[in-house]
């Protein structure tokens, strides 16, 4: 049996769902990978894949084994490289997890770089606001803004922005300026949809914590959009300086109550907590560290 090539089919499953995706990434046919899985079951004496006419899952103890055999393929690409010269030349599929308006308006131009330095990598950007399972889904870096961290997976602070209340200066022309935080109540407040703490805002100043009611009449899922509705005069909102700072900078919009500001909005890179890692992986990982700390809106931070 080839080794190597049933792990490696058997990972793809695992991560397509599909024993007929498989055949097509291999330019093979479904009853070969079929035939590589069943060899490699006999060869384990388990179980690995659960399968359906609808569709197709690692057992507990494939779960367990897939895990594994990341590792394995990873070490044996490196090594593989290592005998070929090639250490120093990544090359290869490197599957990406990014929050949405993050991928869109700031991690294009990063991965382009990226691919532009090293000509034999291959990125997959998958834009998602979800908490993907990184080994499940076949994840190799996943970026995250806020929030808590899976405990299951490796975690590289790349950067902190810091979140400031701000508005257009025809909005504020029109409806005037707050004067303390308590008064957002009587203006038009633009917020994340599905915030867990809905309407309620803290905001921090020095050492004094205050915590303000809004009132909004518009909810939007996509920080993109928020930005857009924001410099359309839309209202107040509380953005992160990533989003914004162009705008800031440019006069589209203006700070609301700058003595006053959120909580900072960190943004943390996630790898699986595998002991072996492609090298592909690492120097991306070492890239986008080096580069997202110097975006517009980010204070520089120790990886």
């Amino acid at each position: 049996m080839d080794t190597i090539r049933s792990l490696r089919c058997f990972v793809r499953a695992v991560e397509l769902g599909s024993l007929s995706a498989v055949a097509r990434e291999e330019h093979t046919t479904q009853p070969t990978v079929s035939k590589l899985m069943a060899a490699l079951e006999r060869e384990l004496g388990v179980r690995l894949l659960e399968r359906s006419t609808t569709s197709l899952q690692p057992t507990p103890q494939g779960s367990l084994f897939y895990q594994r055999a990341l590792g394995v393929l990873a070490e044996y690409q490196e090594a593989v490289a290592e005998a070929r010269g090639q250490t120093d030349t990544p090359a290869g599929l490197i599957r990406v997890n990014a929050p949405a308006a993050f991928g869109q308006f700031r991690l294009n131009a990063l991965l382009a770089a990226f691919l532009e330095q090293y000509p034999q990598v291959d990125i997959e950007l998958i834009l998602d606001d979800r908490m993907v399972d990184l080994v499940k889904e076949g994840v190799d870096i996943a970026l995250r803004q806020g929030g808590e961290l899976p405990p299951d997976a490796v975690a590289r602070l790349a950067g902190v922005s810091p979140r400031h209340l701000v508005a257009a200066p025809s909005y504020l022309r029109r409806r005037g300026q707050p004067r303390q935080p308590g008064e957002l109540a009587d203006f038009d407040y633009i917020r994340f949809a599905w915030l867990a703490d809905g309407d309620m805002l803290t905001l921090h100043s020095g050492g004094k914590i205050e915590s303000v009611a809004t009132r909004g009449r518009y909810r939007v899922n996509h920080a993109l959009a928020i930005r857009e509705s924001l410099a359309a005069g839309g209202g107040i909102g509380l953005c992160p300086l990533w989003l914004v700072q162009d705008l800031l900078d440019s006069g589209a919009l203006a700070r609301v109550l700058p003595e006053w500001e959120g909580q900072p909005q960190a943004l943390h890179l996630l790898s699986p907590s595998r002991r072996y890692q492609p090298l592909r992986a690492r120097l991306l990982l070492d890239h986008l560290v080096g580069h997202i700390a110097q975006l517009p809106g980010y204070a520089n931070a120790q990886a």
